[in-house]
């Protein structure tokens, strides 16, 4: 026969039970979704890389377009430092006009960034 201290305890063990057992499934659950984006990356820092790395530039300048226009189109906004390299990018090919709209885009965008850009803009704006 069961006293009633066997019972208090054997209801504490299935409570603990099945408040672990829906702690885990809600774990689950919100590892399920997954969050927003602010920024949509497209192929952004693998193309830095490759600019690291040496890599062609006109390459680098084709995928970015690409993830521009993506970005674009998706209604999402471009990271920090986007148009800022793609800028540097079309510099260092010769399309000072190209990089000039780009580090004007890059500073309305993302104000933080205007000392730089207003830099870049000394330098290949002329």
């Amino acid at each position: 026969m069961e006293t009633s201290g066997q019972v208090s305890l054997m209801s504490m063990r299935f409570a603990c039970r099945v408040f672990s057992a829906l702690v885990f499934a809600a774990c689950l659950v919100g590892c399920a979704s997954k969050p927003e984006t602010l920024y949509a990356w497209g192929s952004y820092e693998s193309q830095v890389y490759a600019h690291l790395k040496g890599e062609s530039r006109e390459a680098q300048i084709e995928a970015l377009e690409r993830d521009q226009e993506k970005i674009e189109a998706s209604g999402k906004t471009a990271p920090p430092g986007f148009y800022a390299h793609l800028g540097l990018l079309y510099a260092e090919t010769g399309n000072d006009a190209k990089a000039v709209a780009c580090f004007e885009t890059e500073k309305v965008r993302f104000p933080e960034a205007a000392a730089y850009m207003d830099f870049l803009l000394g330098k290949y704006g002329k």
